[in-house]
């Protein structure tokens, strides 16, 4: 079987294509309060249960939903952190790398 430039092109393309608009459709695992990047950076899924003698910089309100690192939408359940590559963060959850959304 022959293959010409053109096909190669063609079939090169869509596999490209493919490729891009999978790794959009799949969803993103969520980070587990166990996960060890989780672990090192004190987060935990649910904002309430962090360890404020631990973690003296935590205060009431501070959840990822309103950290200036979460890219999720606004009001979204989850989103995405770029401290945990390839994984959402719980909009009610909290690390120690907080920052307060300007």
């Amino acid at each position: 079987m022959k293959s010409s430039r053109r096909q190669f092109i063609i079939m090169s393309a869509a596999g490209a294509c493919t490729l891009a608009l999978n790794s959009k459709v799949q969803a993103q695992a969520m980070v587990a309060d166990t996960d060890p990047q989780a672990t090192a950076l004190g987060y935990k899924s649910d904002a309430t249960k962090v360890d404020k003698a631990k973690y003296a910089k935590y205060a009431a309100g501070q959840e990822c939903g309103n950290c200036a690192l979460f890219q999720g939408k606004a009001g979204a359940a989850a989103g995405g952190c770029p401290l945990f590559a390839g994984k959402q963060v719980s909009s009610k959850g909290w690390c120690s790398a907080y920052a307060k959304k300007a």
